[in-house]
């Protein structure tokens, strides 16, 4: 069914300027080029002439195990939190970036371990296993380095897809905990063992790298949340029933809407109590913050947003963010298509609030299987009522009749669509579902808009 409505005047108060500098893709890739050519240069300053097929592979382990120890930094930067990578790249790049970064790292430690070994066994004529021996138990920390690298290891086949998908948030959170100490064994191997740090300003250029990365992860990821929740005292101040398993979570505290988000954003909700106070999960707001007030919205898909539908008032909350591109700050085109699925609707209501008359043409075009499904539907109607704002409810199965996914339906639905800017939130297969029909609509990838933040 469709309704063309009007919109009202926003509600919260106005939306705060978006950070004024960012690292947008491009300049991450030039900052880590860069870094990488330098530690290179620690390696190619030491080296002479290379002799045999030990020397050479000898080198080669240096190298490996120099970018192993760089990477590293890199990947934990990627996930510091820090609003000025954040804002630029997106939650759900950087943790595909993590994760690519942490399967190089493995990849680049493995080599250094073997190749290092290959290297000396040859240079000192004797067996692998032989000088394997020698390694771990007589150069100063390799032990150390080993248990380090057995843990990333395991870090990493827990965070392989396969293994993921079967493991609870919670177990892989814990489990994700042991590469900090993964990273303290092996950074102590560096230092002592590494024969690329043997003169003071490279060991203080390597040990200032790790400091900074620490900083940023220490302030980002733990001084500011605590900063934040003394400052904003935070505490839940009712649970609305939105629809079949669906709640909202009304949060108080004071001067919220100094908290900077924009519309589309989320934040990490911890929840004070027996069972939530130890994990943070990402949720969006489902209405912007207002001084004394904002909301999240939150679908029963598992063991913690369960407990969530049972939440009493008064419980504390501790809120990190605001994080996320996902934003109408994104815009290249004319005119918007907000595409919902389920709960995904949450950050597009945002947005929906606050898109101007400059935005151009404006529908939303909410996705359901079935009635009940649809959430929010009296305040879109009221957010939409404006009559150049279009809302289009799509219900019904994925693949049927009336399933605007399909073929070029979104495009006959949607005046203009080509020459709009698209932003989709759902769950994965409604994402991709929609990516593909934007697509056959010839609507240029650079105008498909999204953001996920699954573990």
């Amino acid at each position: 069914m469709t309704a063309t409505l009007e919109r009202r005047p926003p509600v919260a108060p106005l939306i705060p300027e978006a950070p004024r500098w960012t690292l947008g893709e491009r300049g991450l890739i030039a900052m880590v080029v860069v870094g990488a050519v330098a530690v290179l240069g620690l390696w190619w300053r030491d080296t002479t002439t290379l002799g045999g097929l030990g020397e050479w592979l000898t080198a080669a382990g240096r190298v490996t195990g120099l970018l192993g120890g760089y990477t590293v930094a890199v990947v934990l930067l990627l996930m510091s939190r820090a609003p000025w990578i954040d804002h630029g790249l997106g939650s759900d790049r950087l943790a595909r970036w993590h994760a690519m970064g942490g399967r190089y790292l493995i990849s680049l430690l493995t080599a250094h371990a073997l190749l290092l070994t290959w290297g000396y066994a040859l240079t000192a004529q004797t067996g692998f296993l032989a000088e394997t021996k020698v390694m771990i138990f007589v150069i100063p920390d390799v032990l150390l380095a080993t248990i380090g690298f057995g843990l990333l290891l395991l870090v990493g086949l827990v965070s392989a897809r396969k293994v993921r998908e079967r493991v609870s948030y919670e177990t892989w959170y814990l489990l994700h905990l042991l590469t900090y100490v993964a990273v303290g064994l092996s950074f102590l191997h560096v230092l002592s063992a590494g024969a690329d740090f043997q003169t003071g300003w490279a060991k203080a250029a390597w040990i200032t790298l790790y400091a900074a990365v620490a900083a940023a992860l220490l302030w980002y990821r733990w001084l500011v949340p605590v900063r934040d929740a003394l400052r904003h005292q935070l505490r839940v101040a009712a649970v609305v029933q939105e629809g079949p398993d669906v709640v909202s979570i009304v949060v108080s505290g004071t001067d919220l809407d100094r908290l900077g988000a924009q519309p589309g954003q989320f934040f990490r909700w911890r929840f004070l109590t027996a069972r939530g106070w130890w994990q943070s999960h990402p949720f969006s707001l489902s209405a912007m913050p207002t001084t004394g007030e904002m909301r999240i919205t939150v679908k029963d898909l598992g063991d913690h947003s369960r407990d969530l539908q049972g939440l009493r008032p008064g419980v504390r909350v501790i809120a990190e963010g605001p994080y996320g591109a996902f934003t109408p700050a994104r815009r290249r085109g004319h005119g918007v298509l907000l595409l919902a699925g389920g709960i995904g609707i949450t950050p597009l209501r945002t947005m929906l609030e606050h898109l101007g008359p400059e935005t151009g043409p404006v529908t939303l075009v909410y996705r359901a299987n079935q009635p009940e499904e649809l959430i929010f539907a009296a305040e879109l109607e009221e957010l939409a009522r404006a009559a150049h704002v279009e809302v289009h409810y799509a219900l019904g199965l994925p693949g049927g009749d009336g399933d605007v996914l399909v073929g070029r339906r979104l495009g006959d639905l949607v005046t203009g669509l080509a020459a709009r800017d698209a932003f989709v939130c759902g769950p994965p297969r409604f994402m991709e579902a929609a990516r593909d029909s934007l697509l056959r609509c010839e609507l240029p990838a650079r105008h498909i808009h999204s953001e996920q933040f699954t573990f």
